[in-house]
């Protein structure tokens, strides 16, 4: 039964494989590939459940495949089965086998009907993988699929400005959460000393035995996680990003932010549900967030004027609730709830520009103006304000952007002097510096050894904000990220445990992205001599191959996990101490915008409205 597992991973892999090598001139084999698969998938996990059910639904729990292994770490592919495993892998293959049926037709001719279901099929491999992961690592491979995923569909229309704009807002606020659930696995590996898998988080005893000696080092871990859980369900403060995440095909909508990927917060509680069930300020912590979500989201959907956004506040609403009654203890009701609110969702998404016709037709011919109330008490002047603050939706865009964003666009304002040439040499001795004291291990006094690797680290993000703001020259931000990972790598690697190869895993990925990248934009330069990142340029009209070759460029930068980067990113991690908070915040806040500004000059040179005006222009907004 256990082997049967990994046919749930598997057969969507294949398939995504296949749909990549087809022709997008034969919609009915792309989509019929997509049906198939989702078919099958969801059909047998019914028989499979059915099985496992009369078997007595014992939980699963299969170590696939080690992909690397050293005394003190193991990165394992490890699968998991339990009823949330079954209610999710169902709902998920149910939901998305309808989605992929209506797509089949609403999308027909569409020009990016191939890349629709390309991301959809990708998709569902991510969603499988988290589902069935039996580790963090393994969920944390589908959890970066996901967010990948998220960003092409939003920016599905990628000759629109808006949708590309909330597609880089959207990938932020994910990259954010993907941060937290790394520090929580580095946490993890300190306090076990090993890779955890789910089935020992939910040993009471293994627990219990670590519990009482490390309180505070489990609330840090448990907070990663809600901050995490928080980022990819819109709970507060993160919630404005969900009906942005609109802008895509309404199919993508009610597959990933109607019902499954938005849900997928609530699943990651249910499964760390033991670790921190004990910890009273956690669970307060959750019943909290997801009471606050649930008041404002419902207050926001109530006044708005489009119907996608109503669902999507809609859906928060539900999914506060759904977090209550997992730190409740309440996991069946929160299933139930996760089944219901998905289809509902899904329903309502897809049959929302019918609805909308509808409701225009029926206005045109039956408009009553309404009655409008005129009280002037105190109750009605709270009800004033709480309507104007549920119109600018409570203002939690211009808080994100003022409190998170804005002091690090600041700072990397700041660092633009770094691109003169007496700083690069600079830099670049500096950096030789440590190269030398990484090889003269034994000629330098632990003192030093702290000093290098804050400074380091310090320098690797300065350079990464400084990417994130360059405008100039896509060549030179390009440049500046990749030399803030070399100064981020060398902040860890020097000290003395860290193992040269698994250094070279990580640069091995970043060299060849790096080297590839920059070709693909000298490339582009030659176009028309002009890559600044001062507007949109639109290249993948002209240019689809290279843009293809530049996304898979970046990809290797940013660490998705078909790449070594992905494998190499872990492996730093593991050695940064636990008592080294300031170089694990640095280097967390250097991996969130690594990958901003690697897509943010992807999106600039190769989508939104193109520049030349011989190609069609579209609207700002889908």
């Amino acid at each position: 039964m256990s082997q049967i597992l990994q046919l749930f991973v598997l057969l969507p892999l294949l398939a995504f494989l296949a749909s990549m090598v087809i022709s997008k001139n034969k919609e009915k084999l792309i989509s019929g590939i997509a049906i198939t698969t989702t078919g099958i998938h969801a059909t047998g996990s019914l028989i499979f459940i059915v099985y496992w059910i009369i078997n007595g639904y014992p939980v699963l729990d299969i170590k696939h495949l080690v992909l690397y292994k050293t005394a003190a770490f193991e990165f394992v592919i490890n699968f998991y089965f339990d009823k949330t495993t079954a209610v999710f892998a169902t709902v998920g293959g149910i939901i998305t086998l309808l989605v992929s049926i209506f797509s089949r037709y609403y999308l027909h001719r569409d020009e990016g009907f191939k890349r629709f279901f390309n991301t959809l099929l990708l998709f569902f491999l991510g969603y499988s993988l988290i589902v069935f992961s039996g580790n963090f690592e393994t969920l944390f491979i589908g959890w970066e699929i996901l967010g990948f995923c998220s960003f092409l569909l939003i920016a599905f229309y990628r000759d629109r400005y808006l949708p590309v704009k909330n597609a880089l807002k959207v990938i932020s606020i994910y990259r954010l959460g993907d941060v937290c659930l790394m520090l929580a696995m580095w946490m993890c590996h300190h306090l076990f000393h090993a890779n955890i898998t789910f089935s020992q988080i939910h040993d009471e005893a293994f627990i219990a035995d670590h519990l009482p000696q490390h309180t505070s080092l489990f609330i840090f871990t448990s907070v990663m996680i809600v901050v995490a859980t928080a980022a990819k369900s819109a709970m507060l403060p993160f919630s404005s990003w969900l009906p942005r995440a609109m802008e895509g095909p309404t199919t993508s909508s009610a597959v990933f932010y109607g019902s499954l990927s938005v849900h997928l917060g609530a699943f990651l509680l249910i499964r760390t549900y033991p670790f921190w069930e004990n910890i009273l300020v956690v669970k307060l912590l959750i019943i909290v967030l997801g009471l606050t979500s649930s008041i404002i989201a419902s207050s926001i959907a109530r006044v708005q004027s489009t119907v996608k956004t109503q669902i999507a506040y809609s859906s928060i609403t539900q999914i506060g609730l759904i977090f209550i009654e997992v730190a409740l203890g309440f996991h069946t009701l929160a299933l139930i709830h996760f089944a219901g609110n998905a289809f509902l969702r899904t329903y309502q998404l897809l049959v929302s520009p019918s609805v909308l016709s509808y409701e225009i037709h029926d206005m045109v011919f039956n408009y009553k103006p309404p009655i409008h109330d005129q009280s002037t008490g105190t109750l009605q002047k709270i009800k004033n304000a709480i309507y104007v603050l549920s119109i600018k939706e409570w203002n939690i865009d211009w808080f994100l952007y003022h409190f998170l964003w804005y002091p690090f666009k600041w700072i990397g304002s700041k660092m633009h002097f770094l691109g003169k040439p007496v700083s690069i040499i600079l830099l670049a001795i500096v950096f030789l510096f440590g190269v030398m004291s990484f090889t003269n291990q034994d000629g330098r006094s632990l003192h030093l050894e702290n000093f290098l690797t804050h400074v380091f680290s310090l320098l690797g993000l300065l350079l990464v904000l400084s990417s994130f703001t360059k405008r100039d020259d896509a060549r030179r931000a390009w440049l500046f990220v990749i030399a803030g990972q070399c100064f981020v790598t060398l902040s860890i690697v020097i000290d003395d445990n860290v193992d040269l190869i698994e250094a070279f895993i990580y640069l091995s990925g970043i060299t060849v992205g790096a080297v590839i990248g920059y070709i693909c934009l000298n490339r582009i330069k030659q176009v028309d001599n002009d890559i600044s990142l001062n507007q949109f340029h639109g290249y993948s009209y002209e240019k689809p191959k290279i843009a293809f070759i530049f996304l898979l460029s970046c990809l290797a930068l940013i660490g998705f996990p078909f790449t070594p980067t992905f494998l190499g990113i872990d492996l730093l991690f593991t050695h940064i101490h636990r008592d080294q908070p300031i170089l694990v915040a640095l280097t967390s806040f250097s991996f969130i915008f690594i990958e901003i500004a690697i897509l943010r000059i992807y999106a600039r040179i190769f989508m939104g409205q193109h520049k030349k005006n011989n190609h069609p222009i579209a609207y700002r907004s889908s």
